[in-house]
């Protein structure tokens, strides 16, 4: 099994900047690619990034692009998600996910394709 605890949500004004963290525990977190979701209400969970075990690969939405950075640090078994220029319809609970599979090579952006979720994070723009 393994854990996800993220942290780092908030309140913030439009323009603003969030660092979200993502704890692991209970596996190894280093030989699994990792990614970034989010859902607001009323609509579905949707793939913001996604970061290859290695941490040479990664994927973003159209909507984040350019604003929002995944990495890693296997040393300390976290996932952060650095959000820049913050806009009001980033507003949403942002999950951690681990692959289903170690070393997958190919980037898995569907939710169904991770495994294990954490508990998920607020984070709110204002405008």
């Amino acid at each position: 099994q393994v854990q996800l605890v993220e942290s780092g949500g908030g309140l913030v004004q439009a323009g603003g900047s969030l660092r979200l963290s993502c704890a692991a525990s209970g596996r190894t977190f280093d030989t699994y690619n990792m990614g970034w979701f989010r859902q607001a209400p009323g609509k579905e969970r949707e793939s913001v990034a996604a970061i290859s075990w290695r941490g040479e690969k990664t994927y973003y939405a159209d909507s984040v692009k350019g604003r929002f950075t995944i990495s890693r640090d296997n040393a300390k078994n976290t996932l952060y998600l650095q959000m820049n220029s913050l806009k009001p319809e980033d507003t949403a609970v942002y999950y951690c996910a681990a692959d289903r599979f170690d070393q997958r090579r190919i980037l898995v952006t569907h939710p169904d394709g991770y495994e294990h979720w954490g508990q998920g994070t607020q984070v709110t723009v204002s405008s």
